[in-house]
């Protein structure tokens, strides 16, 4: 088949392809994912029979899909890969580094492919010499030095695939005996919708003395590739190719319901079809396939991301109703109101079930972004001369899909830099007495309304001196009587970096101050504990979801805030004399043996009062964040309630302090206060 891009395939095709294509790029880019992944597991001392069967399963999937589309660049490259695969499970060569090494530069040599082809843009992709590779693989010959995957320009696009790989010729097709007579019709509509496959014809009119289906085949196509189209509409062991013999033929497409003369349909289905394959021909085409495959798509829906966050918003919206009812069915007598009441309460608990059915959806597994991080281990590690173990936990925890999306780079920003800072090479660990090999650790845990993900390392750990150095030669205030905690978090100023040279990888300052930026964009904090010698743990602290979440309100005068209830420690009345003032301007309250600042709302957001406004008796909310607690003065406690949260600065401007706002049962608009952003304003 000729290289076909997405555009050329559809405008060839009296039937639509195109509505098929986005499920298989999804499809592809899954199996290519899941194929990355066990090769770097792989075993290659003790490589497990399965395990070479699933990575062969992938790229024949793979391989499937681009040949019924026509993308035979696609098609090429897996073919190749399956025929070093195929020789590997079944031990006729075993794994070493290097083959993992031209598999996974496939890969991305795949990935390269089927952007172009999903219209992402991007120049042919040159894979000849990694063809070349494969080649020498798979016949047991050591290949040149490894190559570089190579764009070309479009004036030097290679040939396509398959017309290099065969010449025009003619084959003899058998299909039958067949279930479903009309199987038949799809496969010879095919030849109708792909330009490029080729010619096929009647032989006598389609039906042998016994019962099957013959036609002549004029194809530039491998039979690998068309045996791998009609895989979609007949099984394997109904399809035959022998070579063309020079019988008689009935010119034209062949057996169609609506070509005249054509035969009656074949309800017998007579006949035993002895599968005659070629001798030369190879024995994957018995590979095994997943048994519980069928289970699994049968329990699984692709659904755009646009429809679930239209169901999340109008879930907003039910949420802010149902709270304009129960505020506005309080002063209801509930003993003449009873049903109403009820039903109320009932829509009450199952709005709450039903938000949480809804945030589910959007909710995906921390293994989504732990699974990209071992080949780029791989890949660092190898360039910087170390050798690194990935240690991953608690993959099944699950985050927001926006938020997973959002702490990809920072995630991948702080493992470059254990690797690269933190991990030590082989000689230096050795040396102080570790094992050469070093371990990077990453883990994900629910905590409270929370997620925390740790990235941790056995390597040298940060040294309090060579901050400290560092800082001061950057004009930064530090003094010796900076605490630890204060002394790591020097890291996050813009610009600083303790690398001694520059490089590829890291050293230009640029990097843990972006890192810091946009996690706390996220309404996150972000943690950082050393022990020099021993390593380094950086705990990011993120909320679960920024669509709707649980929180307290408070009176201010007229005002009413929201304070997110996971930062919410406790609350109590002032009595008098318990605030104390500290220099001049700042007080703090004694809460058991210790001391945090309080916090007056009615100041910081100049909320207007009158004198017959001021409550007798003040409240103190307890609330942490980042590390420090601090004690917010209200007026009153109003009650706990789940809030739609909406985007102020998208909808106003940024305010200091204000993370975001919610509209309230009666349809005023609340603010939720930033309780971190509190925090640090009392640090300072």
């Amino acid at each position: 088949m000729g290289d076909m891009t997405t555009d050329s395939a559809s405008q060839n095709a009296g039937f639509d392809l195109s509505q098929f294509y986005q499920v298989f790029f999804e499809e592809a880019g899954e199996n290519l994912e899941r194929m990355e992944q066990m090769l770097l597991e792989l075993d290659l001392e003790q490589a497990d029979d399965e395990e070479l069967n699933a990575i062969f399963r992938c790229a024949h999937s793979v391989k499937g899909g681009a040949a019924t589309f026509g993308f035979s660049d696609v098609a090429e490259l897996t073919h190749q890969m399956e025929t070093l695969l195929d020789k590997l499970r079944r031990h006729e060569l075993e794994p070493d580094n290097a083959m993992v090494d031209v598999l996974l530069a496939s890969g991305d040599a795949l990935r390269a492919q089927l952007a172009r082809h999903q219209g992402r843009g991007g120049d042919p992709v040159d894979t000849t010499e990694l063809l070349v590779r494969i080649q020498a693989f798979a016949r047991g010959e050591v290949p040149p030095p490894a190559p570089s995957v190579k764009i070309v320009p479009p004036s030097a696009a290679p040939a396509p695939a398959a017309a290099l790989s065969a010449g025009v010729r003619e084959l003899e097709l058998t299909l039958g005996p067949l279930k479903r007579p009309e199987v038949a019709e799809s496969v010879l509509e095919l030849f109708k919708e792909i330009a490029d496959l080729g010619r096929i014809e009647a032989v006598d009119g389609g039906m042998a003395q016994d019962g099957l289906r013959r036609f002549k085949v004029t194809t530039a196509s491998a039979e690998s590739e068309l045996l791998d189209l009609f895989s979609f509409h007949v099984s394997r062991e109904e399809v035959r190719f022998l070579p063309w013999g020079g019988e008689h033929v009935v010119p034209g497409y062949g057996f169609f319901k609506d070509n005249p003369g054509a035969p009656k349909e074949d309800s017998a289905g007579c006949g035993f079809f002895e599968q005659a394959a070629p001798a030369a021909a190879p024995a994957r085409a018995a590979a095994p396939r997943a048994d519980n495959k069928a289970a699994t798509e049968a329990s699984t829906l692709r659904v755009s991301v646009d429809k679930v966050d239209q169901l999340i918003n109008l879930m907003g919206e039910l949420v802010i109703t149902q709270a304009m009812l129960a505020q506005n069915s309080q002063g209801l007598d509930p003993v003449l109101y009873q049903n109403l009441v009820t039903g109320l309460n009932a829509l009450d608990r199952n709005t709450r079930d039903l938000q949480e059915a809804v945030m589910s959806i959007r909710m995906i597994p921390m293994s989504t972004v732990f699974s990209r991080f071992p080949r780029m281990l791989r890949d660092l590690a190898t360039k910087l001369g170390k050798k690194v173990e990935l240690v991953t936990q608690g993959e099944a925890t699950e985050l927001d899909k926006g938020l997973v999306e959002k702490i990809t780079d920072p995630l991948t920003h702080l493992v470059r830099n254990s690797c690269d800072h933190g991990i030590e090479p082989p000689a230096d660990r050795v040396a102080r007495g570790k094992p050469e090999t070093g371990t990077i650790t990453l883990s994900a845990s629910h905590q409270g309304g929370s997620i925390v993900i740790e990235v941790r390392d056995d390597g040298r750990g940060l040294s309090r001196e060579k901050l400290l150095k560092k800082a001061r030669e950057r004009g930064i205030a530090a003094p010796d009587t900076l605490t630890d905690p204060e002394v790591w978090a020097l890291i996050f100023e813009p610009g600083f970096s303790t690398a001694e040279q520059v490089t590829d990888v890291s050293g230009r300052g640029v990097g843990m101050d972006v890192v810091k930026k946009n996690i706390t964009a996220l309404g996150g904090t972000v943690e950082i504990d050393s022990a020099e010698g021993l390593g380094m743990r950086v705990a990011v602290r993120l909320p679960l979801t920024l669509a709707i979440m649980d929180g307290m309100s408070v009176g201010v005068g007229e005002e009413v805030y929201i304070l997110p209830l996971a930062s919410v420690v406790e609350s109590f009345q002032v009595e008098e004399n318990t605030v104390k003032t500290i220099g001049g301007s700042g007080r703090v309250v004694r809460v058991r043996e210790e001391y945090m600042p309080v916090v007056e709302l009615e100041e910081v957001f100049s909320v207007p009062r009158g004198a017959s406004d001021e409550p007798l008796k003040p409240i103190l909310v307890v609330v942490e964040a980042e590390g420090g607690r601090i004690a917010l003065k209200v007026d009153e406690l109003l009650g706990q309630q789940q809030v739609v949260v909406k985007n102020l600065e998208a909808n106003y401007r940024k305010v200091d302090d204000i993370s975001g706002a919610t509209i309230m049962g009666d349809g005023r608009v609340a603010l939720i206060l930033d309780v971190g952003c509190l925090v640090r304003s009392t640090r300072h």
